[in-house]
């Protein structure tokens, strides 16, 4: 069975063991380019296996292998059903025997087992659109003293409203959240356990693994067990609600993580959910129009809630240390989620000696060829809140003493605590926005997407497949977010402070990037500094649009000859 997991170190995605094989290997440089120059684009987007188009065309990339390998055993699977047809599907399906789990709304799905030689005929009822692998879930972390994240971020004195996300509740979809010092109880507005099959359970905030806590902790820990409040998270006055799909294992199904999803977005009003923190993922097995996953997350976004999801840690080949392209996981390939990779910030303020970490996934994205991650932040060796878990257990040598010299504190790294740092960069941006415009429209999730790309700090001698527009540059987002006047009048300049393309961080001034990852390209211009119709709900991020004046399209990002394996990554972590 395939079950949602954290993107815990750096397990090898399907992606790598097609490019690698069973056996850890490099792929010749050499290789890759001719790849390239026959069409690399068709090798992404039609990988191994798409030969049985005609009896598994609705199947994705694993439930055709186990129709060719003739596998007979149960599997579970997520099926999309015409619109509409979702609850009259599901009893049909129970009616031919097949065990329901449960069942999607919002994108007209249901969770089932049935058995694999049964796929076809299920594949092949006129009302299916598509059946998926109810994936393996697993947390982006990997097993890596982030004391200065608030400086290097360009955050002010956490004294002021909207420099604590006031009044911004996120949603984090993972294995809980355990009140605690730094996350009073009284913030925790809502808790929902998704693990044990029986969809949204009311329950009291727990968390076996750790990983939800230590996310929570960095979007909004207030930092008050750490010595002169060293480890304060992003945004240290959102307010939180945990939806827990991993259990303590850090384990769970994709088909959690909808429900969670679906559970938000009906919610939303009543919890105040403008964010949904996604630090979870599962390799890539079908295009993103055919990925469930995918499909709630854009839902989501539709619905007006900002989807934060993290890349991945398949950046690199564990046996070698050698890094490599297109390892994506999902849902960090639906094109309207904020996909953040994991940035090094070595510890210092300043940001010269930035990198991305080696374990980060980079982009493309598989079968659609996306460009992403959309930014990276930092995630490496992040210090979070932390109470005896499964995490405290296996890594006992990352605990971190508290002011009173207790090991409360844990330092892990990961494109999760990325995600973690962005969903609460974005609850800034918000609370700014919300305290300058109190009776204005909202930001949307685009203009949020785009004010994050526009202000963010490029890297040096790092291309955009594996940086995205570049690092996080959280005190400038939200500054430029508290300038958008969101009720101004169409086409006009809606910009009215936050504007100077540069920050200050350490004393060293950086410019900012000016430039979207739009679909597969880059584009550089002032477009968020204008009311136009693409930062609307109606657009999906990288759609053919008329994007209006002052922007220069750049070259595709995609092909090339820098979608390869490198020779030069940095060691195993």
């Amino acid at each position: 069975m395939k079950t949602l997991q954290l993107l815990t170190s750096v397990g090898r995605s399907w992606l790598a063991r097609l490019i690698w094989g069973d056996s850890p290997r490099l792929v010749p440089i050499a290789y890759w380019r001719l790849a390239t120059a026959l069409g690399l684009a068709a090798a992404l987007a039609l990988p191994s296996g798409v030969v049985a188009q005609k009896k598994s065309a609705h199947l994705d990339k694993v439930l055709r292998d186990k129709i060719e390998k003739s596998d007979r055993g149960p599997v579970r699977v997520i099926v999309r059903t015409v619109p509409g047809k979702h609850a009259q599907k599901a009893a049909e399906f129970e009616k031919r025997g097949h065990k329901k789990h449960g069942q999607f709304p919002l994108i007209d799905g249901v969770n089932l087992t049935v058995r694999a030689s049964e796929l076809e005929e299920l594949a092949n009822d006129p009302d299916v659109i598509g059946v998926s692998l109810d994936a393996p879930i697993v947390s982006h972390l990997t097993t890596a003293t982030e004391t200065l994240l608030r400086k290097t971020l360009a955050l002010p004195n956490a004294s002021f409203s909207y420099s604590v996300g006031s009044n911004v509740g996120v949603a984090i979809v993972d294995s809980g959240i355990r009140s605690n010092n730094d996350l009073l109880a009284s913030r925790i507005v809502a808790f929902r356990d998704f693990t044990g099959g029986n969809g949204a359970v009311e329950a009291s905030p727990v968390d076996g693994y750790g990983h939800g806590t230590h996310v929570a902790s960095l979007i909004g820990g207030t930092g008050e067990m750490s010595t002169g409040l060293q480890y304060q998270g992003v945004a240290p006055n959102v307010n939180l609600v945990g939806l827990r799909v991993l259990d303590s294992s850090g384990a769970g199904f994709t088909s959690s993580v909808i429900a969670a999803v679906e559970w938000a977005v009906a919610n939303r009003d009543a919890y105040g959910i403008r964010i949904i923190n996604l630090s979870l993922g599962h390799p890539v097995y079908e295009p993103a129009a055919e990925d469930p996953l995918v499909q709630a997350v854009e839902a989501a976004v539709r619905a007006g809630i900002v989807v934060v999801a993290s890349a991945g840690n398949c950046g690199y080949n564990s046996a070698t240390g050698q890094s490599g392209y297109a390892g994506i996981n999902s849902p960090g390939n639906a094109p309207s989620a904020i996909t953040v990779g994991s940035l090094d910030t070595k510890g210092t303020e300043t940001r010269g000696d930035d990198t991305v970490a080696p374990y980060s996934s980079r982009g493309p994205s598989w079968y659609d060829a996306f460009a992403k991650p959309d930014i990276v932040a930092p995630g490496h060796r992040l210090v979070g809140r932390q109470f005896p878990s499964t995490l405290t257990n296996l890594l006992p040598n990352s605990r971190i003493a508290d002011k009173y010299g207790n090991l409360t504190y844990i330092r892990l790294s990961g494109s999760s605590m990325a995600t973690g740092v962005v969903s609460g960069a974005v609850a800034l941006m918000m609370a700014r926005h919300d305290y300058n415009w109190p009776n204005g429209p909202a930001l949307t999730p685009k203009m949020i997407k785009g004010i994050l790309q526009y202000t963010a700090i490029p890297l040096t001698s790092t291309d955009a497949l594996t940086q995205g527009a570049g690092g996080l540059n959280a005190g400038a987002a939200a500054a430029l977010a508290g300038g958008i006047n969101t009720g101004a009048s169409a086409s006009s300049y809606w910009a009215t402070e936050g504007t100077y393309p540069q920050t200050t961080i350490g004393g060293v001034t950086y410019n900012w990037a000016r430039a979207y990852v739009w679909g597969s390209n880059i584009v550089w211009g002032d477009a968020i500094l204008y009311n136009r119709a693409l930062w609307s709900n109606n657009i999906v991020w990288g759609d053919n649009i008329v994007w209006g004046d002052n922007i220069v399209w750049g070259d595709n990002i995609v092909w090339g000859d820098n979608v390869i394996w490198d020779e030069s990554a940095d060691s195993d972590h």
